[in-house]
């Protein structure tokens, strides 16, 4: 199947809005790049001029829309492509076909498939290093864009008591349920397909949120996110490059929160805040 990308440039006061809305109305996360165009991704010609009318549509702003169409590419296969055995802090992560490799201690072995979430991103690397940090024992965990599960399962082989993950993205969901299963905390996690912005406020107050999105979602769920957290509790952002710091830590200062540690890889960052 040839995918095509949808590259939409617009003011920087409309970016925000028309992320989420691209996000929510593609199913997959978009990439922001550094010039501030916005890029989904649609699965066929047919599907991408429907996107694109109805963004015109949504859009307030004049914006630029631009079609590419993708390179056929055998996704069932080449997602395993340069995945190898990885530590963070206490965690170790491996893929199935690399498990002997693991070691001992806390591990996760995954295969992400398809799914957003190997350990081969520089921000969920990022992520998984703040969370080392900061999960406790008995943590109750809200992992948001939960992709292959590895947050939620990483959570709880950390100690946590349980980790919910909320994925827009329907198809992510078996393949999550499937690592859980594989790593023996089928019965601690739980992934769900639907709005984060929804489905957060029913699992509140948790003492753990992780969200490894994008940006401007981030920013979007920013009220849900601290409201889900009990007083004391962390958020950890992630989905971030580095050239987003200075437009992200604004966001948090006028959210109230207490900013602390940080986590850069590969040009990823992630930034962990308290309630």
């Amino acid at each position: 199947m040839s995918w095509v990308a949808i590259e939409v440039n617009t003011a920087p006061e409309s970016r925000g809005r028309l992320g989420a809305w691209l996000v929510q109305h593609t199913g997959h996360a978009i990439e922001e790049r550094d010039d501030g165009t916005l890029v989904a991704y649609a699965g066929t010609t047919e599907a991408a001029g429907m996107l694109d009318r109805a963004l015109r549509g949504f859009a307030e702003s004049p914006l630029t829309v631009v079609h590419r169409v993708l390179p056929e590419v055998d996704w069932s296969t080449s997602w395993r492509d340069g995945i190898i055995v990885r530590q963070f802090g206490r965690l170790t992560l491996a893929p199935t076909w690399l498990a002997d490799s693991a070691g001992a201690g806390p591990r996760v072995i995954l295969d992400p498939e398809t799914a957003f979430g190997s350990g081969e991103h520089g921000s969920t690397r990022a992520a998984l290093t703040l969370l080392d940090r900061h999960v406790k024992l008995k943590d109750r965990v809200l992992d948001l864009g939960s992709g292959s599960g590895i947050l939620s399962i990483a959570a709880v082989t950390l100690g946590a008591a349980w980790a919910v993950g909320v994925e827009v993205d329907e198809e992510s969901v078996p393949v999550a349920e499937r690592n859980a299963e594989h790593n023996g905390v089928a019965d601690q996690v739980q992934f769900i397909h639907g709005d984060a912005a929804d489905v957060a406020p029913l699992f509140a107050p948790v003492d753990l949120v992780l969200s490894n999105i994008l940006r401007v979602v981030n920013v979007a769920l920013l009220p849900e996110i601290i409201a889900a957290l009990r007083p004391g509790g962390v958020a950890i952002f992630s989905g971030m490059e580095e050239s987003e710091e200075a437009l992200f830590r604004p966001e948090l200062a006028a959210a109230g929160v207490t900013v602390g540690a940080e986590a850069r890889d590969a040009g990823g960052w992630a930034v962990a805040a308290r309630r």
